[in-house]
């Protein structure tokens, strides 16, 4: 038990390290709501990243890969395609365009992108990122404490309020460059962690090439793409829900706020790969984590759940137990730690930069200065931990049936489903409009609520509805009624002004290449 308390010591020590670093770099709003947009690309893409991922990868993906199988790798394929159109097609035109408005907050250059003359979309921005915004960082906190409840056997309470404590130490000490830089170190770990564990415990193996047969005799539909029963209705209803969880990256403000840090548009080019390199090896050693604990704990006739905690989302700490010796083990603890903080720290970040920047001092006091505004915004971080704390603790015993996947699956949709149609609408057509842009929020984020505790409930098309979960049909309703009301209530003029910027922006890039080229002697 040393070596894991010392191993968790090291890397907590990292990150006050990290966090006391980063405050001494912290001068004004800017510095602490993006870092001064001073981020290198390994930082930003491993920042974007880990943020998007989570405890969800560590202990729900594992755990997915263990009571499914096969059909899990449908989540990677998802993820793999988000990421990819996130950063090759949308990053280059959102880093141009959040410059060219000097944004500070992704509800910034909406605001910017509208000319909006009212407040009313920067409220319902930020009310509605905020809202879902508390959900999912509930939902780490209560991984936090199921994580150490699993490796260490403390209390779950105790657990979740000591991952409170040093996440919300080094935020509000660091702000976004605190957490960009753990989040490259937590990443780091997170890679290294996840990429490892599947292959060492492969090789350790007396008799590898057994596992697709037992696994087959374990159940048949493990070793199925499709899952049990084969190509049903019912199970490409799941294979869409687990594809359609990569939407959250074509917009998601938490990670598309690492964009308008990034230093400059060559660093997005060199990003992407990383990016997308990041997400393919994490995610498919994450699931087949999942798959070879199942083959390894379970036999024919026994529920994973039984064995393997509630959504088998013991299955990591259970192979990582059987795999490793306990100074590794203590590893393995600081990697399920990295993925929760870093997300949380982005989040909190965020989601305090955007009250205190978009709502009290764009729109209640304007007047206030850049050093009081960064110390109003570092206590609005440490309400919002608290308020997620107190969420979490509640929830824990509301529902103690709940599995950290579908948890952290709906805060992930609703952040998506309410953010990223209307960027997306925003960044490739003209077009759209603000009143469209209020719509598609205010329908993606009541669709998530509807989806999830009325269409599921229904009779004959709710079991259809809960495989597919709440992204789909919040994500397509959010963009469909973007699209009707801006041809409903067109705006001529909103249209003029965006395309002129479009075009400032081709002549920006095309004198820059023109000045960098090297001149011709004839």
């Amino acid at each position: 038990m040393f070596e894991k308390y010392a191993m968790i010591a090291m890397y907590f020590g990292v990150l006050v390290v990290l966090g006391w670093l980063a405050a001494r770099r912290i001068r004004n709003m800017s510095d602490f709501v993006v870092g001064g947009k001073r981020l290198g690309f390994w930082v930003a893409a491993f920042s974007a990243q880990a943020t998007g991922e989570s405890a969800w990868l560590l202990l729900g993906l594992t755990g997915m890969g263990a009571m499914v199988g096969f059909s899990a790798y449908w989540i990677v394929v998802g993820e793999v395609f988000g990421v990819t159109v996130a950063w090759f097609l949308m990053a280059p035109r959102f880093k141009r365009l959040t410059d060219r408005y000097e944004s500070m907050t992704v509800i910034d250059f909406l605001v910017s992108r509208f000319r909006s003359s009212t407040h009313t979309l920067r409220v319902i921005s930020a009310v509605s990122l905020c809202f879902f915004v508390l959900i999912y960082i509930s939902a780490q906190i209560d991984a936090t404490g199921s994580a150490f409840a699993s490796f260490l056997e403390w209390d779950y309470l105790v657990g979740a309020v000591v991952g409170f404590v040093v996440v919300a130490a080094y935020c509000v000490a660091g702000g976004f460059l605190a957490a960009a830089w753990t989040d490259m170190f937590q990443g780091s770990v997170m890679l290294l962690c996840l990429v490892m564990l599947p292959v060492v415990a492969f090789l350790s193996l007396s008799n590898s090439e057994a596992i697709y047969a037992g696994l087959q005799a374990i159940d048949p539909g493990l070793v199925s793409f499709w899952g049990a029963g084969g190509l049903t209705l019912m199970n490409v209803c799941l294979a869409l829900g687990m594809v359609a969880i990569g939407l959250g990256f074509l917009g998601s403000p938490q990670v598309f706020a690492r964009l308008i840090a990034i230093r400059s548009n060559d660093q997005i080019h060199r990003g992407k790969w990383v990016a997308v390199l990041f997400t393919i090896l994490v995610d498919f050693s994450a699931v087949c984590i999942g798959i070879l604990g199942r083959y390894l704990f379970t036999e024919a006739g026994v529920q994973p759940d039984a064995v393997l905690g509630n959504g088998a989302q013991n299955v990591l700490p259970e192979l990582v137990e059987y795999t490793f010796p306990p100074w590794i083990v203590g590893l393995y603890v600081a990697a399920v730690l990295a993925a929760i903080m870093s997300t949380v720290s982005s989040l909190l970040v965020m989601a305090a930069g955007s009250l205190t920047h978009d709502i009290y001092e764009r729109l209640l006091n304007p007047g206030i200065g850049d050093a009081a505004a960064a110390r109003l915004c570092r206590r609005v971080t440490l309400a919002m931990a608290a308020l997620a704390l107190s969420l979490a603790i509640t929830i824990s015993i509301l529902s103690p049936e709940r599995t950290i996947f579908w948890f952290v699956i709906f805060g992930w949709s609703g952040i998506a489903a309410t953010f990223c149609p209307m960027i997306i609408l925003s960044l490739f057509w003209s077009g759209f409009t603000e009143r469209a842009a209020i719509a598609s929020m205010v329908a993606g984020l009541s669709m998530t609520i509807i989806s999830k505790f009325v269409l599921q409930e229904l009779q004959v098309a709710g079991p259809y509805f809960t495989a597919l979960e709440t992204m789909p049909p919040s994500f397509l309703f959010a963009l469909v009624v973007g699209w009707a009301v801006s041809l409903a209530w067109p705006a001529d003029h909103l249209q003029t002004q965006y395309r002129a910027d479009l075009r400032g922006l081709a002549a920006q890039r095309s004198s820059s290449g023109m000045a960098s080229r090297p001149a011709t002697v004839k």
